[in-house]
């Protein structure tokens, strides 16, 4: 089993998330600048994302059968996915902490060392205080950012 040196760089990153509840479906879209790691079989994204609320601190982490999103800041979360698993994350809100229950059937990530891009995948079902809230979908990708100014501009 190889194992590789932590590498971390600026990345552009865009996050789709897809939610079906029924016959409902909502999409979101935000695009970020932060940091890609990779330690050992984890890989880690980090950035700020801009709320109502203000500005969280978010890292996506994902290895092979387990992943987790953790918001600090505006939004306490703390999301755990493992493979086929149901566990129990929370979300903070001024009234209180609500419980949330992940049940993960799809965690898959894949990074292209040429191009310097990848892409993250999560599908789970999400139950808040009993109620299924839906099934999300959450694609992740990112790609060197090799302007360090976030202009978007990059080599093709």
């Amino acid at each position: 089993m190889s194992s590789y040196p932590t590498e971390q760089m600026a990345v552009k990153i865009t996050v789709n998330t897809m939610i079906t509840n029924d016959s409902e479906k909502e999409t979101y879209e935000l695009i970020a600048f932060g940091q890609y790691i990779q330690k050992t079989s984890s890989v880690f994204l980090r950035y700020d994302e801009l709320m109502e609320e203000g500005t969280a601190k978010t890292v996506v982490k994902v290895s092979e059968r387990e992943g987790s999103i953790v918001r600090n800041g505006a939004v306490d979360m703390r999301l755990p996915f493992q493979m086929n698993k149901t566990l129990v994350g929370s979300y903070k809100t001024p009234y209180g902490v609500l419980d949330m229950e992940t049940t993960a059937t799809r965690i898959s990530h894949e990074f292209d060392y040429g191009l310097k891009k990848g892409l993250i995948n999560i599908f789970y079902d999400l139950t808040m205080l009993g109620n299924h809230a839906g099934t999300y979908h959450i694609s992740i990708t990112f790609e060197e950012d090799e302007s360090n100014e976030h202009s978007g501009a990059g080599k093709k």
